[in-house]
């Protein structure tokens, strides 16, 4: 037992990382902590109650939303209400930011932005899924209600991101600008307990991670890049190895671990990629440069992007160094300009 590290006792000892907090980022990691217990638990029993499924409702992309995927953005909003240190918080569930009224919430410095339930359409066949969350200083004064303006920052000025991967164990793997940590629940325990401590991803990899099925839709160079990973080459230990989940947070949490890279580009029919800038490019490209790695959008650094707009979509190439720039020269080598300009939004 002395040996053992709780999540709540590692965010204590690097308190001085972010002193300017005054503990009030650490009981905001533990709100998120709790609340991903909650959600943990429902998903340890969604095969024996009525929790899976489609909720027959559709969200603000008109994607239809599961159960779960309601059930899970409740227990976060409520978890971080409760603490008093989120005036607002703006979730990929929601068609606006929902700003908290209290008045201990009013007087809070923090907004949170997230996807309570990544990969939910995969919980009916017991596929992993995810949480991710981002966290910001807010922007306008303490004391007023929050707006939308506290939400609209660039992924540079985030403090807080991570993801917590419901899997065959539970995982919280976060970063304050400081490294990556990853924490592992002890459920006969019921504590987050420190298992991967400053994760660093290979320079280089084997594995990509990409929805084959949408070949004929993707841009030129992204389709030179897949037949150049399935090229077999003696010399340069290719081809590489195709590994994909659909679920966001499981595809990355495995190239993080092992060397890959993520690529989910413009299509055809989704000319500014599927995946939200707010509530899942930029929490993963905190991530994956604070444990070594490069994400972007084929062309610009993703957390440099101003965004316009809460639900915006963008294109998203994240991994190992060696294997995102190596794409990113493919794009540019294949692209012609109006490729470039979808790229560019």
């Amino acid at each position: 037992m002395s040996d053992i590290k709780t999540l709540g006792e590692f965010i204590i000892e690097k308190q001085s990382d972010f002193p300017h907090a005054s503990g009030e980022l650490s009981s905001l990691l533990g709100s998120i902590k709790l609340a991903a217990q909650i959600v943990n638990r429902e998903l340890n029993k969604a095969g024996l109650v009525d929790i899976i499924g489609a909720s027959g409702e559709e969200n603000v992309q008109g994607e239809e939303q599961q159960k779960l995927d309601l059930y899970a953005n409740e227990k976060f909003k409520t978890a971080l209400e409760a603490r008093d240190q989120v005036c607002g918080v703006a979730s990929e569930e929601d068609d606006e930011a929902v700003v908290f009224s209290k008045e201990l919430n009013r007087n809070a410095k923090y907004v949170v932005l997230m996807d309570p339930l990544d990969g939910s359409s995969n919980i009916d066949v017991n596929v992993s899924v995810g949480t991710i969350f981002s966290i910001y200083r807010r922007v306008t004064p303490v004391g007023t209600p929050a707006t939308e303006e506290d939400f609209l920052q660039a992924g540079k000025h985030q403090v807080a991101a991570g993801y917590v991967i419901y899997g065959s164990s539970t995982m919280l793997v976060y970063t304050t600008g400081n490294g990556v940590h990853s924490f592992t629940y002890d459920p006969s325990l019921g504590v987050f307990c420190l298992s991967h401590e400053d994760m660093r991803i290979p320079e280089d990899g084997k594995i990509y991670s990409i929805n084959e099925g949408n070949y004929i839709r993707f841009p030129l160079g992204v389709k030179k890049y897949i037949k150049y990973c399935q090229e077999y080459v003696p010399e340069e230990n290719r081809p590489y190895v195709s590994r994909y989940i659909g679920s966001l947070v499981s595809d990355f949490h495995r190239n993080l671990l092992k060397g890959g890279i993520y690529l989910y580009p413009a299509t055809a029919t989704h000319p500014n990629g599927k995946l939200r800038l707010l509530y899942e490019c930029n929490p993963m490209a905190f991530i994956m440069e604070q444990a070594g790695g490069v994400a972007s959008d084929g062309i610009n650094r993703i957390l440099d992007m101003e965004p316009t707009e809460l639900h915006q979509r963008v294109p998203f190439f994240a991994g190992s160094p060696v294997m995102v720039n190596h794409v990113e020269k493919f794009i540019a080598d294949f692209s012609d300009e109006e490729e470039i300009e979808a790229y560019q939004g």
